[in-house]
């Protein structure tokens, strides 16, 4: 056995990579029997044998004197060899050609010539704990390992399998990560967690920062070392050296397009694809180039897509043309695709049914390596609810309808409708729902996120999109008057909190240099507005307590997000209210407690308590652990996934589906061509 390994994925990435010990042959074996055993393991398959009769030729043609050959072509008869070498020197090719064409199994992806001899395509079901992220999975370049992230009584983060082991292991350093990447060499890891975008040698070590994000969404490394991901859920692609360094804008928008994300790098690290979000036109799978600013829309798609290579050695099947996986209404779905022309051909072939799909995302729960393997989670089109739960964690009711596109969640400040976030045709938009009826809020064919209402109801804040940054607009709640601008600025803004006495506006304003800070915009007098945090940190999720003297935010000043509070409009004392990491920051309706969510998903409560400028917080508690949905305005990467009605009944934007994740599905030999 020229190939062997401790697993079969070991053994296959040896047939993939290694070369044969061409020093174990025997002294003695003939040039030609040499060049011929080269010929039969060869990995390129354009110079490899394909013919076992041209290999039977060669070694009658090494086992013949040349004079006995020269004779026999005179008197029209064959020479023969030495029965004991003709033997061994049969067996030895023989069993290179076995070689050679255990080399054109399905499993690594190599020659389709003949169908019929290819290994049955096989499904493995891979059990996984219990995850609210089940978009984040990551198959390795070398198919022998798949990253996911997962939630426990430790909270979420990455874990790690072996394909060939039957346990996975967490990743120390990854808690609240997300969109996992592989590097090309398959030891380290990139992923998302806590406004950063971060990179994790799985050899040994803390991870590294390599850039600050607003909300990383996906990200690729290609062989030359450069990182290609999305810092936002709103802007363009930029690069990083995977060692980190300077961060460079790579992709521009299209018309009628606001955000770029989830790329994936193809074969020579050059080209590249990524979803594009935007209008019915302009959204979908595009490819481009790091040294080109040209694009070209390969498809309208429900999610980014993945290549799927179908030749010996990742360069060669890409100049050969391989497969598009990307996810259409609620399937996995492929068709050939041409990355020359930037041109898909044939019809979609269904790869899974039903797919885990985000729509609000844009991202499908799927992954491929280079040897053709394929990582899938079933389940459909991912849906959320908005649900009343009371302290002890009991469902009191449901608000509207299920939907796949519904987040940030904004009571009225009666408790009897709530502003959400919601797509309408793939574009962004404010919503409004109460026990009745769900009503469209806003009509602009630019995106509208964020909703915040005034203290006593009669009007609605929100963030727009135009040209690349969002402003502030206000409308009145009973939909009477058009929208009017509020502050615009060269800086992104996202409103999250409006003072008790109407007279100021919390606004979280993102910018190059100091990401996230809470800045107040004045709702009377002089509208200038002013910064109230900032710092080189992220500070976020600014909420006026109910009293007005308080303000409650989220910031990653110690390393990782905690919750603080601070006196309104200051100076005066910080004081951190979480234990061990939380975000969103909901005031109870008396403020006498202050909500958050904990990295595992719980719902904790902080007692408050305050003596002129001195606050006294409690050792927070849990409350429940509610099926709290992921995702978030897509300004600031997330926001309240919940509310606080003012009779203290929690309203939460939970996933619709009851039960635990699906298993991850792993398909081996998944050829199209040998079902046709």
């Amino acid at each position: 056995r020229l190939f062997t390994g401790a697993t079969v994925s070991d053994t296959i990435a040896a047939v993939l990579k290694v070369e044969p010990d061409w020093t174990t042959l025997p002294t003695g074996t003939p040039t030609a029997i040499r060049r011929l055993l080269r010929r039969c393991l060869e990995k390129d398959r354009k110079r490899r044998l394909t013919d076992a009769g041209a290999a039977r030729l060669e070694i009658d043609d090494a086992l013949t004197p040349r004079s006995a050959v020269d004779g026999a072509v005179a008197s029209g008869t064959s020479a023969t060899a030495p029965r004991g070498r003709l033997a061994w020197m049969t067996g030895l090719a023989a069993a290179a050609v076995l070689v050679a064409a255990a080399l054109t199994l399905p499993t690594v992806r190599h020659l389709r010539e003949t169908p019929a001899a290819l290994a049955p395509e096989t499904r493995l079901e891979m059990a996984t704990p219990a995850t609210s992220d089940v978009m984040s999975l990551a198959l390795s370049p070398d198919g022998r390992q798949i990253v996911y992230s997962a939630s426990t009584e430790g909270g979420s983060r990455l874990w790690l399998r072996s394909l060939a082991a039957t346990t996975a292991q967490p990743l120390a350093g990854t808690d609240g990560a997300s969109y996992p990447f592989w590097s090309p060499d398959s030891r380290s890891i990139g992923f998302f967690a806590d406004g950063k975008l971060k990179r994790l040698d799985l050899s040994g070590g803390a991870p590294q920062t390599l850039a600050p994000v607003r909300a990383g969404r996906g990200g690729t490394w290609s062989a030359d070392g450069v990182i290609l991901f999305a810092p936002s859920n709103s802007g363009p692609l930029s690069r990083v050296p995977a060692g980190g360094g300077d961060v460079v804008p790579v992709t521009t928008f299209g018309a009628g397009q606001d955000s770029h994300r989830l790329p994936q790098f193809l074969p020579g690290g050059r080209q590249f694809l990524y979803y594009a979000r935007g209008s019915e036109e302009t959204a979908g799978i595009y490819l481009g180039a790091l040294d080109a600013t040209a694009v070209t829309r390969v498809t309208a798609a429900d999610t980014a897509g993945a290549y799927l290579p179908t030749g010996p050695g990742s360069t060669e099947a890409f100049r050969e043309g391989g497969w598009l996986l990307f996810g259409q209404q609620g399937t996995l779905v492929a068709r050939r695709f041409d990355a020359a022309r930037g041109a898909l051909s044939g019809d979609p072939v269904t790869v899974a049914d039903p797919l885990a799909i985000d729509a609000s995302l844009y991202m499908g729960a799927f992954s491929v390596s280079a040897t053709g393997l394929v990582t899938y989670r079933a389940g459909g089109v991912a849906r959320t609810q908005l649900t009343w739960f009371d302290r002890a964690g009991k469902a009191l009711g449901r608000l509207g309808d299920p939907d796949a596109t519904q987040f940030d969640p904004a009571l009225s400040p009666d408790g009897r409708q709530v502003a959400v976030l919601r797509m309408a045709q793939g574009n962004p938009d404010i919503w409004l729902i109460d026990a009745a009826r769900t009503t469209r809020f806003t009509f602009d064919p630019a995106s509208d996120v964020g909703p915040v209402w005034s203290p006593d109801g009669s009007r609605l804040v929100f963030s727009r999109l135009r040209a690349g940054i969002y402003d502030l607009y206000q409308k009145p709640s009973n939909g009477a008057g058009a929208e009017a601008l509020l502050l615009a600025s060269p800086e992104t803004k996202s409103p999250s909190s409006w003072s008790p006495d109407g007279r100021s506006l919390l606004y979280a304003n993102v910018s190059p240099k100091a990401e996230y800070d809470v800045w107040v915009l004045p709702m009377a007098g002089d509208p200038k507005p002013f910064p109230f945090l900032n710092s080189t940190f992220y500070e976020g999720g600014g909420t006026y307590s109910p009293d007005g003297h308080w303000v409650a935010y989220g910031s990653d000043e110690s390393g990782r997000r905690e919750i603080y509070v601070r006196p309104f409009p200051g100076p005066g004392g910080q004081w951190q209210i979480s234990a061990a990491g939380g975000k969103d920051p909901r005031w109870r309706p008396d403020g006498k407690a202050l909500y958050y969510i904990a990295p595992d998903s719980r719902l904790m409560a902080a007692p408050i308590a305050s003596s002129g400028t001195a606050l006294q917080p409690g050792l927070p508690t849990a409350l429940f652990q509610p099926r709290i949905a992921l995702g978030g305005t897509p300004v600031i990467g997330y926001r309240q996934q919940y509310d606080v009605a003012p009779d203290g009944r929690f309203l939460i934007n939970v996933n619709a589906e009851e039960g635990t994740a699906a298993p991850i599905t792993v398909i081996t030999n998944w050829n199209p061509d040998a079902k046709k």
